[in-house]
């Protein structure tokens, strides 16, 4: 199985694609020749670990009957300061709020997401640590 995708370069320090039939903008700060019209692609990276774990996730508790009254996925990533300034680690912290939070059962999704179903978390383990946190109406939980 394969996937493509083609990077057309807009000028300046800015590109385009397309993927899954929506328009992405890549683009670098002024202080380097961009115009700052988009995102930098190594920022991508943690949006993508937050998306990929966060629809599992929402997916398996939906599949549970859990409810929740919000989600919300942070990730904090640590890099290299050497050039080219690698990622060395990122932590995905997962914020739940709402009553009587079944815990059991969000960390069971967490668990499935980060070991077996997110195929962004699976790639950067390979690369650097990934580690996880849960908190449930502020309070952490032992993961």
């Amino acid at each position: 199985m394969k996937q493509k995708i083609d990077l057309d370069f807009l000028g300046d320090m800015a590109f385009e694609t397309e993927l899954n039939g929506h328009k992405i903008y890549i683009d670098a700060d002024e202080s380097v020749g961009g115009k700052n019209s988009g995102p930098r692609p190594k920022g991508l990276m943690m949006v993508a670990l937050a998306g990929c774990t966060g629809m599992d996730v929402v997916s398996i508790l939906r599949k549970m009957r859990v409810e929740y009254d919000s989600l919300s996925i942070g990730v904090v990533a640590e890099m290299d300061e050497e050039y080219p300034k690698p990622y060395t680690a990122m932590k995905v912290i997962y914020r739940f709020e709402g009553k009587e939070l079944q815990e059991e059962k969000i960390k069971k999704a967490v668990t499935l997401s980060k070991d077996r179903y997110c195929g962004v978390s699976a790639n950067y383990r390979d690369s650097f640590p990934v580690s996880h946190e849960i908190l449930l109406n502020g309070d952490k939980l032992d993961v």
